[in-house]
This record gives structure tokens, sequence and C-alpha cells, in this order.
């Protein structure tokens, strides 16, 4: 097996991996990147390999390194050795860790969707902030759930943060992103309940009447849900604000609303 050892920040290499910090090379290279170990081996036990490997030159043994390296080697991959320093300046992290790859994206479209694989499906509308949908990712790996569908502009996805924020359900979630239009047009071609919180001829969250396959959509961060949005709901819920707050967290009302559905559908 065949390493590479690279020390010079200017090398093309490391400006290319480098530059998919940025979301304009990222959709122009259809590649992103993902840091530390437990990230890729996730990644590889979903079969996704990355297509590059950067390993820190001062990097304590691990078997599931040697296992990563083996499996990039296998599928035709670059194993690169590099300083630490030049992983901190790809990474932005100060303390990086130890691994990062360059994975290929993949598809994303509704297709992708079997909306029967799951009784759970989060939607997301126009959410912002890359540890919302990280958690988000989190929320519908720990449910159970098909996956995270995207809504409208939301974060992207692929983001060095967003996927860091997701300890590695970006790789175990189907992930899909679509308009508005196309996403509703979608869902009412098969069955599939859609569901919001709201404050609009909503029921209490707890003993709501949940159908499987139960799609749980939430809003903007700051704006929520439009009001077209809402009122193509199936069912709107309402969660208790006992305190002087008037909305949850979006990624917290999801995880509430998931377990709940969790709870319900079994």
């Amino acid at each position: 097996m065949t390493r590479k050892t690279i020390t010079g920040f200017s090398n093309p290499t490391i400006k290319f991996v480098r530059s998919l910090r940025d979301k304009k090379h990222r959709r122009r290279e259809a590649r992103f990147l993902a840091e530390g170990l437990r990230l890729l081996t996730d990644a590889r036990a979903m079969g996704r390999v990355p297509e590059l490997l950067l390993m820190a030159t001062t990097r304590d043994p691990h078997p599931l390194i040697d296992d990563l390296e083996h499996a990039v080697a296998a599928a035709g991959g670059e194993v690169i050795e590099v300083p630490i320093d030049i992983l901190a300046k790809v990474t932005g992290k100060d303390n990086p860790q130890a691994v990062c790859g360059v994975f290929a994206e993949w598809d994303t479209g509704l297709a992708a969707i079997d909306r029967n694989a799951a009784p759970i499906w989060l939607v997301a509308q126009a959410l912002r902030d890359p540890g919302n949908l990280g958690t988000m990712l989190r929320t519908a790996d720990a449910v159970g759930a098909g996956g995270v569908i995207l809504i409208d502009d939301c974060v992207d996805p692929f983001s060095v943060e967003a996927v860091r924020a997701s300890m590695g359900a970006i790789f175990t979630q189907t992930l899909a992103q679509a308009r508005w239009p196309d996403f509703l047009a979608w869902l009412r071609e098969g069955p599939g309940q859609l569901v919001a919180a709201s404050l609009r001829d909503a029921v209490p969250y707890r003993g709501a009447a949940y159908a499987a396959p139960c799609f749980v959509m939430v809003g903007n961060e700051s704006r929520g849900l439009p009001e077209e949005y809402e009122l193509a709901c199936d069912l709107r819920v309402t969660m208790p604000m006992r305190g002087r707050a008037d909305s949850l967290n979006a990624a917290v009302a999801a995880a509430v609303l998931a377990y709940e559905v969790l709870a319900t559908l079994g």
C-alpha cells in the first residue's frame, strides 16, 4: 500500500481539499469534507469510503485507522500523510483530529426516498443553522427515521459544520433536497401524513392521531413555517410552553415530536 507525504501548504492537493470548506467549490466539485475517525468509520460501515484520506503524521496507531486506510486503497483512493498544521489549515480547527476524508456527494433527489422504508421522516423547511441540521440528522438516526428531507433554501448539508454536527448521521440517514411544490406533489403521490407544530387549529401533540409514514416538519429558526405550508399539513399539533418562551428551538421541536410519533407508532 502506497502513501504519499505532503508537507507544503501550497501543494495543489492541499489547496483543493481546503477549498471544499467553501460552498461554491463543493458544488462545483460535488465533493465534501468529513473529519474524525468516528465519522469516517461510520461512513465506511455504510459503504461510503473517502476518495482521498489525509492522515496526520503524528497520529497514534489505531486499528480503525488501519482498516480505513486499507478500505480507501482497495477502492482506488489516495492516502496522504500530512503534518498536523496542514490538517488544521484544511479543517479550520486549531486542534484537528487525526484523519480527514474527501467524499463524493450523492444523489439527494426525492427519487432516492422510499417512503415505506421507515415509519418516521423528518422534514426541515428553510433551516439555516448547520448545528440544527446536524441535530436533526442525529435525531432521525436515534428514532429510526428513514431520513431527513430539506425543503427550500436550507443550510448546505455537506458543509464542514453540518457534517461535523451530524456526528456521522449524515452517512446513516437518507437525505433529500427539494422545493416545496415538488415535495408536496411527491408526498401526495402515495401514503404519507404531514405533521407540523402549529397554533393554527392544532391538537395537543401527546396522543395525537399519528399515522405511518409520518413526515414531521419544522420551519425556519426565526420565522417558523409559512402559513400555506401549515395549512397543507394533515395534522397540526401544539406543545405546551410553561415558561416565558413562546417556541422551542427547531431541532428540539423536531426531536420532541419524533419521539412522540415513535411512541405512538411503535
